[in-house]
């Protein structure tokens, strides 16, 4: 069993509400159990670079209601290749740093895994995607205040779709995953709800709108971004033109859904993720994720969480469907 005495902490791939408070768990966790704590500027590029700066209890003052994260974030194409990944290894062996806490999603995940195996390093994922589409977890850091920026600007955009009766399409992200579109489309009342996973949903939704209980009246649209049947802006163009009547409309709601202000669960749960991570280090434990399945936290392989996918439940679109 290895002595640990210096972890660092980076975040990887795309920010997500509630990252901050991880950092902040992980440092204080850390420094608790006499650990010292360095944080990775912009992930794995900088840990290239030797971007590395210690962090005191301090410096993690004040974050906790912050979004995006303070250690800053990034993808990074040099880390694909093993001489860069060399460099890394030797940037965090100068200091002395024995252990990794990798805040981030799927590809962020590959890396670390690949890392842990090539320089025997421990690794301790902590689930950061607003997409909460990781195997192995219930929940990833970010989501809930995503789903919550999604349902309010839907909200406003409703009362201006009611008063012109209007359809709006809205489009959320999700390019691979539906699971921000499916439970958005539930929460903001949606008429139809479009996702990677589920085929033939244009005809379905042209079937809708034909609907005699549909004219005249306002609807809104879920789009999740990777659906199969074209862009949104395709999709609501073959509605224009199947139903001249209509009055369609288009909205991106874009990067507003990775930012702000993250809720009371985003912060209370990534603050469990990230003590858990700790302790799960001191444990002698290594190539995990750190997850949240019904309501406890769990221990996953990372080799799972990045070789599995995790499906939307049948049962929540069932129920999509009965609402209509």
């Amino acid at each position: 069993m290895r002595k640990i005495k210096k972890i660092g902490v980076l975040t990887s791939g795309g920010d997500a509400p509630g990252m901050n408070a991880a950092i902040r768990a992980v440092t204080r966790a850390g420094i608790s159990n006499g650990l010292e704590v360095y944080g990775i500027m912009r992930g794995y590029e900088g840990m290239i670079d030797a971007d590395i700066r210690r962090l005191l209890s301090g410096d993690v003052s004040g974050i906790l209601q912050k979004g995006g994260t303070i250690l800053k974030t990034a993808r990074s194409k040099r880390f694909r290749e093993y001489e860069f990944r060399q460099q890394a290894y030797e940037n965090l062996k100068a200091i002395g740093i024995d252990a990794l806490v990798v805040i981030g999603g799927d590809g962020s995940f590959k890396g670390a895994t690949e890392f842990s195996l090539e320089f025997d390093i421990p690794v301790v994922g902590l689930p950061g995607t607003i997409d909460n589409d990781m195997f192995g977890t219930n929940y990833t850091i970010g989501y809930d205040t995503c789903l919550n920026t999604v349902m309010e600007a839907v909200d406003k955009i409703r009362d201006t779709a009611s008063s012109h009766n209007r359809v709006f399409f809205i489009e959320v992200m999700g390019r691979e995953a539906g699971f921000v579109a499916l439970h958005g489309g539930i929460a903001c009342g949606a008429e139809a709800i479009l996702i990677p996973e589920v085929k033939g949903q244009l005809d379905s939704l042209m079937q809708l709108l034909s609907s005699p209980e549909r004219q005249n009246k306002s609807s809104i649209i879920l789009v999740a971004e990777g659906h199969t049947e074209g862009t949104t802006f395709e999709i609501a163009e073959k509605v224009r033109q199947t139903f001249p009547s209509l009055d369609v409309r288009v909205t991106i709601l874009g990067h507003i859904q990775r930012g702000g202000s993250p809720t009371a669960y985003d912060r209370v749960s990534a603050s469990r993720l990230g003590v858990a991570a700790v302790e799960a280090l001191l444990d002698d434990q290594k190539s995990i994720m750190i997850g949240i399945q019904s309501g406890e936290i769990v221990h996953v392989p990372l080799s799972k969480t990045v070789k599995q996918n995790r499906e939307v439940s049948q049962s929540l679109l069932d129920v999509a469907k009965r609402l209509v």
